[in-house]
């Protein structure tokens, strides 16, 4: 059984929700395509503590890509943004988030592929969160890995076809400290660079979307 009201998951609804999660409920935006159901595919936001949230203009183009790609998509907010419950926790207790949210949507689709996909700090998170659950494929934007790698032990390779999409220019997160991890991962992520889109990919949301619906289209049953 699924948390998830049947309304919200006919074709081509949306829906508002509040999931259970380990430090309380999550608020979160589900989506499901209106064609052919591919899969499901989970989205993590950027930083809590800068004003990073679920409607995250990067977040909403990767929910658009996948949804292109017949993916029901859940965006959702981490614990204490919006209005979900719990405080900040530094990856740790996010990477816990991400997984229950995981479980409550592959729930709703039980036999068809998850995705995990996240920008920034949410990137980093969904690399923690694919690597601890059976997931057909994952998608980081940007993600900040040599700053979270400074303290931790490097988050174990997913297992599965990983993209992995930055902008050499971004002024937020190192591109070459980021380039420099992904160099130790046997294999590495496929990798698309961009110039001059920066952080947050500011007139440069369709490129991105194509680039990564070309890198989903392929691993799924798209009509």
């Amino acid at each position: 059984m699924h948390t998830i009201p049947e309304a919200a998951l006919t074709a081509g609804a949306s829906a508002e929700l509040m999931i259970p999660g380990p430090a309380g409920r999550l608020e979160a935006l589900l989506a499901t395509p209106k064609g052919a159901l591919t899969g499901v595919c989970v989205i993590c936001h950027p930083h809590p503590l800068f004003g990073g949230t679920m409607t995250n203009k990067v977040v909403w183009a990767l929910s658009n890509a996948a949804l292109k790609c017949g993916l029901r998509t859940l965006r959702f907010n981490f614990r204490g943004v919006g209005r979900s419950e719990g405080l900040f926790d530094d990856t740790i207790g996010e990477t816990a988030d991400a997984l229950a949210v995981a479980d409550a949507l592959r729930a709703t689709a039980p036999t068809l592929p998850l995705v995990i996909a996240g920008f920034s700090f949410g990137g980093h998170v969904a690399l923690k969160a694919a690597s601890r659950t059976d997931t057909a494929a994952l998608v980081t934007i940007a993600p900040p890995m040599g700053r979270y790698l400074k303290t931790t032990e490097p988050p174990a390779h997913p297992g599965v076809p990983w993209l992995a999409v930055h902008s050499a220019d971004d002024d937020v997160v190192s591109y070459a400290e980021t380039r420099a991890a992904f160099a130790t991962y046997t294999p590495p992520p496929q990798f698309v660079h961009f110039d001059g889109a920066g952080h947050f990919f500011h007139g440069r949301l369709g490129e991105l979307e194509s680039a990564v619906r070309a890198f989903l289209t392929p691993l799924l049953a798209v009509p």
